[in-house]
């Protein structure tokens, strides 16, 4: 568990990332290519952290959608042109407080 407790760091720290520009509004990320980028690439990083969690920990933490992540990961990196802000910025809405949430139970923060 202790390369999967790095990961999750890893995880919480990126969402954490996302937050402090996320936290100017929907608003400011469509019109701020930086904040864009910033937000796009903490998600890469918590894609690739989420893949490298454990298989015996994601099967442990199943309410937890690893798979997503992963494919949200892939999709950024790889389909870049298919990228949707709108859709970003939902997911920075509505997924990444549960996510949060998760991660810090994982943890034992909570």
């Amino acid at each position: 568990m202790r390369d999967d407790r790095e990961r999750l760091l890893d995880i919480e720290e990126a969402i954490a990332k996302i937050e402090r520009y996320s936290v100017q509004g929907r608003s400011e990320f469509m019109e701020n290519e930086l904040i864009q980028t910033w937000i796009l690439f903490q998600f890469q990083v918590i894609g690739e952290a989420a893949r490298s969690v454990s298989e015996a920990t994601r099967a442990k933490y199943s309410e937890v959608p690893w798979q997503d992540i992963i494919d949200f990961r892939n999709l950024l990196v790889h389909e870049y042109f298919r990228v949707n802000l709108n859709v970003v910025w939902l997911i920075v809405e509505r997924e990444l407080p549960p996510l949060k949430a998760q991660v810090s139970e994982i943890l034992g923060k909570k």
